[in-house]
């Protein structure tokens, strides 16, 4: 008995249907791999060091449309610090759960500081807890950065690390103002070993972010940090440089960072925490 010619088409046609089905499975599985789209790998860690509550906390989050990553150092009485920083790291995070934020990133962040400051004002009593914030965004080989307070942020690139942020400190505000000539030379030097932060979240009035003023372009091997004021007061610059140089992914990157910090002799060594993203 032969089969019919019908028999054997409709089984052929049936054959290329579920080839064709797994092929698409396959291909549509990819495009919703967050790591693939968004170009950027990540890793972090941080170290106690010689305090009794740990107050740095970090974040990070990776979606189809790009990678953000937010860095909080507290401040304050009994746990206000680290409480401070868990709830500012919350607020990044919420804001960005919705892919369209990827899309207005200076929107973005305004919304994610005035958030965290309001909810830190809401959870503490005044002056039991803030925190130092910076944060960034890395969409389509662009980076776009925002921060109050002393946590920096910096890009690795041709063996050196520089810094893009400023910081809010009492020596860097009477370093701006002596350049704008509203200071004399005399009054800015008196106030230049005066690290002092003037501004940071879980304040009342707070209203100074630090923006980018455009995107810095990614060709692809940089490493953008960031880091506490426990990580690069601590370890030198040149270290830091040495193990961005080395071998390791950026987890490995991140730990070894960190142990500069828990091998260095300094004594009564803070809290030190570092975010660390390669764009590929």
């Amino acid at each position: 008995m032969t089969i019919p010619e019908s028999v054997i088409a409709f089984l052929l046609l049936m054959i290329c249907l579920l080839i064709l089905f797994r092929i698409f499975l396959r291909f549509s599985g990819r495009k919703r791999e967050p790591a693939s789209v968004s170009g950027c790998e990540s890793g972090a860690s941080k170290t106690i060091g010689d305090r009794e509550v740990q107050e740095d906390v970090y974040g990070i989050k990776t979606a189809l449309e790009g990678t953000m990553a937010v860095l909080a150092d507290g401040m304050g009485k009994r746990f206000g610090g680290k409480i401070a920083a868990g709830t500012a790291v919350e607020a990044f995070l919420q804001i960005f759960e919705d892919g369209d934020a990827f899309y207005n990133p200076q929107y973005s962040f305004r919304r994610a500081f005035q958030g965290a400051n309001r909810e830190i004002l809401n959870r503490l009593e005044e002056e039991q807890g803030c925190a130092s914030v910076a944060a960034v965004m890395v969409r389509d080989r662009r980076l776009y950065y925002a921060a109050a307070g002393n946590v920096k942020v910096a890009v690795y690139r041709n063996q050196e690390l520089v810094p893009v942020t400023s910081g809010h400190t009492i020596d860097v505000l009477a370093r701006q103002k002596y350049e704008e000539g509203k200071l004399t030379r005399q009054e800015a030097a008196a106030l230049l070993e005066r690290h002092r932060l003037y501004n940071f979240v879980g304040q009342d009035g707070f209203c100074d972010i630090e923006f980018f003023d455009k995107p810095i372009s990614l060709y692809g091997g940089e490493y953008v940090l960031l880091m506490s004021d426990g990580l690069y007061e601590t370890a030198r610059w040149k270290d830091m440089e040495d193990c961005l140089e080395g071998e390791g992914d950026c987890q490995q990157k991140a730990y070894q960072l960190i142990e500069l910090v828990n091998r260095s002799g300094k004594e009564d060594k803070d809290n030190a925490a570092v975010v660390v993203l390669q764009c590929r």
